[in-house]
């Protein structure tokens, strides 16, 4: 990887704030955008602007051209076997609903999640236990901050329809054993969905291999734009789930009385789509593909050990998940009790204040996981591709002294 090649691709990273250069470090909440995906987007909207799957002109036919290209780089991009099993939708969150919303649940029906979960896997869960009377059960970690295989074992019955979890937890970066439970959910009758907003982006995926159920991510978090998931099922029950929204481009024919639905994926596309936002998607996946997962997998993980080495002394601060930085991707999280009462938040804004540090602070959208813990805010320092090594000892530094600040 040639990282300062990289970077030359990403604009934002070439303008001065206060007279430096950013160091961003908030890629768990969104990735930058590299020019070739802003140019997909604007030739969109400068040389074909219409609608796709309606009129029959030469401009809509070259959208309808483009989406369909950008559905198979997808179909690829996963290792799906049909480009009918990708759904194109808003974000991870709309794919987890439509699933939840969709399927089949009777009263009884249990579903299986993490501790770790967004509230995007936790919160469609409760709603349809009040609505549907489903159970909803959390199987919490074992003492090392790593998944327990053996609680998840026992938990399993033919009542659970569905096991629920995140594949790379926003927390701590930590990657559950999919292949592993998804066996053992497929061998007690029960379909398997995973939330890879944390996975797909950073780590080599193949949904056949895995032999996953239901996937669901999005793409703000892999380079592309706002505003754009995807949620892959396999063909045969994507078919099976009744229709989330429905409306314009859903049905084939509709009387007073009736409707008659298309099939998969355009019964889940309901309406004008996000025309730009899917060919722009299509190029930040080949771009991602050009660089190599594996290769961003790596690269992360070298970064995490060079921050991890640098801040597990520094009295105050602990890191939340495994302690093996290998184990956590690219995230660092960490925790911070200090003498003259700074928080996580303070510590957040006075890296950015004082050296263009961008961090995230809080609970990330797992308030669950904090709760339950009694446990304060946290600072979290997320790694991408054009993050650089240089980068990551700045962190370190500057975070050492803003703590010294509180100390």
């Amino acid at each position: 990887m040639d990282i300062q090649k990289i970077r030359t691709d990403f604009p934002v990273l070439q303008k001065k704030w206060n007279g430096k250069y950013p160091i961003y470090l908030d890629n768990a909440c969104m990735t930058l955008k590299p020019r070739q995906v802003v140019a997909a987007m604007d030739e969109y909207y400068t040389e074909y602007p219409v609608c796709g799957g309606r009129s029959l002109h030469k401009m809509a036919k070259m959208v309808d051209e483009k989406v369909t290209a950008s559905r198979e780089t997808f179909r690829k991009f996963l290792g799906a076997r049909e480009p009918e099993e990708i759904v194109f939708t808003r974000n991870t969150t709309e794919g987890l609903n439509l699933v939840a919303n969709s399927l089949d649940f009777k009263k009884g029906d249990i579903v299986i999640t993490t501790d770790r979960e967004h509230n995007s896997n936790l919160i469609p869960w409760q709603v349809q236990a009040e609505k549907k009377g489903i159970r909803h059960i959390v199987v919490h970690s074992a003492p090392d901050n790593t998944f327990d295989m053996e609680k998840f074992g026992e938990m399993m019955s033919k009542n659970v329809r569905l096991v629920s979890m995140v594949h790379t937890a926003n927390l701590d970066g930590y990657t559950i054993p999919a292949k592993e439970i998804i066996k053992i959910a497929h061998d007690h009758g029960a379909l398997v969905m995973l939330d890879g907003a944390q996975s797909a982006p950073h780590k080599p995926m193949d949904v056949k291999a895995l032999d996953v159920d239901f996937f669901a991510f999005s793409v703000h978090k892999m380079l592309g734009p706002t505003g754009m998931g995807v949620l892959y099922g396999k063909h045969h029950l994507l078919e099976e789930l009744a229709p989330f929204i429905v409306g314009g481009d859903t049905v084939s024919d509709s009387t007073y009385e009736s409707a008659k639905f298309l099939p998969t994926p355009e019964k889940f596309e309901a309406g004008l789509q996000n025309y730009a936002g899917i060919i722009g998607s299509g190029v930040a996946v080949d771009y991602i593909e050009k660089i190599g997962r594996e290769n961003i997998e790596n690269h992360e993980e070298k970064l995490n050990r060079i921050i991890t080495d640098g801040i597990k002394d520094i009295p105050g601060l602990k890191i939340i998940g495994p302690e093996e930085p290998g184990l956590r991707g690219g995230i660092v999280s960490f925790t911070v009790e200090l003498p003259k009462g700074g928080d996580a938040h303070d510590i957040a804004i006075v890296l950015d204040e004082t050296a263009n540090i961008a961090v995230r602070s809080g609970a990330f959208c797992v308030h669950s996981w904090f709760n339950y813990r009694k446990c304060g805010a946290a600072v979290r320092a997320s790694l991408y591709l054009y993050n650089t090594e240089d980068e990551a000892k700045k962190f370190v530094d500057v975070l050492g002294k803003t703590i010294g600040l509180f100390a």
